[in-house]
């Protein structure tokens, strides 16, 4: 099955406490994963950004919910148990617990609606309205952001010219660590006069290999014979790598024939290209920047 969203989380969260004893937070997850059939595959799941994985961290927001709703308790770090709210919550028998049903506790009210110094009310994302982690709606949003520019990075890269990006391709390749400096990395790019190769890169700063290189502004798909001429023009200068790069895509069949070849050719679509962008700071500034910050445990560990 999908992973749960954590609004679903909460009712086996609070019945896999129902003994009154302690359970730890690993525990727990641990139960609620083999109760909902999870794979392998879905619990090593990872948020966006990579930080955390899914799972775990509805499992967290779920846990919460419930202790601000005071249906359990933390009697030590990263230890739970039900309280006899929570018993008594248990005892009437829901069929689901999520934020709506929390609202009738003024103490949950009071911590989703919370607000500072008499300013206007800073909510917490309504779990009301949204299945997501507040975790979850940020980054969201971020790839959200990071889509749209993307395709304003491969628009703007198509109206400039071919030289301009060959050389948007090189300071690309020596940000990501390749070739030395951009005077060395770049002194071949257009002009090897090669066909199927538009220039050539050191694979570090020594040069003990070389990369070739093919850069093609296209908007339609590259098919397998353009991946042909660019791997026979690798044999000519008896070259073992190369790189592919479009702002388009490539077909199934090229994709293919790239794997299953002994030379090896990396190839980098427009989206990879735009991302490799905004990973390495080319053609881009930052506009914003936000810092999510949590409890630091250790530095209230002996008060």
């Amino acid at each position: 099955m999908a992973i749960p969203d954590y609004q679903t989380c909460m009712l086996p969260f609070l019945s896999h406490l129902t003994d009154g004893n302690e359970h730890s937070l690993r525990e727990t997850e641990e139960a609620l994963a083999e109760k909902f059939g999870l794979t392998p595959a879905e619990r090593a799941e990872l948020l966006p950004s990579g930080q955390q994985g899914i799972f775990k961290n509805r499992i967290g927001w779920a846990r919460t919910y419930l202790k601000k709703a005071g249906l359990i308790e933390a009697p030590k770090r990263a230890i739970f148990k039900i309280t006899a709210r929570g018993q008594d919550v248990l005892s009437s028998k829901p069929t689901r617990i999520d934020s709506k049903y929390l609202e009738q506790w003024p103490e949950f009210i009071e911590f989703r609606d919370f607000s500072k110094d008499g300013a206007a009310s800073s909510k917490l994302p309504q779990p009301a309205q949204t299945f997501s982690t507040p975790e979850e709606a940020i980054e969201q949003a971020y790839q959200g952001l990071r889509e749209q520019l993307a395709q304003e990075l491969l628009a703007k890269i198509l109206s400039c010219s071919p030289i301009f990006f060959e050389q948007l391709v090189v300071e690309l390749l020596v940000k990501m660590g390749y070739g030395g400096s951009r005077k060395d990395a770049g002194e071949r790019i257009g002009q090897t006069g090669d066909g199927g190769i538009d220039g050539i890169i050191k694979e570090d700063r020594l040069g003990l290999d070389a990369i070739f290189i093919q850069a093609k502004r296209w908007q339609g798909s590259v098919g397998r014979p353009e991946i042909q001429k660019f791997v026979g023009a690798l044999q000519g200068q008896r070259a073992r790598k190369g790189v592919f790069i479009t702002t388009s895509f490539y077909t199934v069949d090229a994709t293919d024939y790239a794997s299953r070849i002994d030379t090896k050719v990396v190839l980098i679509d427009g989206k990879q290209l735009a991302a490799l962008m905004m990973d390495f700071d080319v053609g881009v500034a930052a506009s914003a920047a936000y810092v999510v910050k949590r409890i630091d445990s250790d530095y209230f560990e002996d008060m």
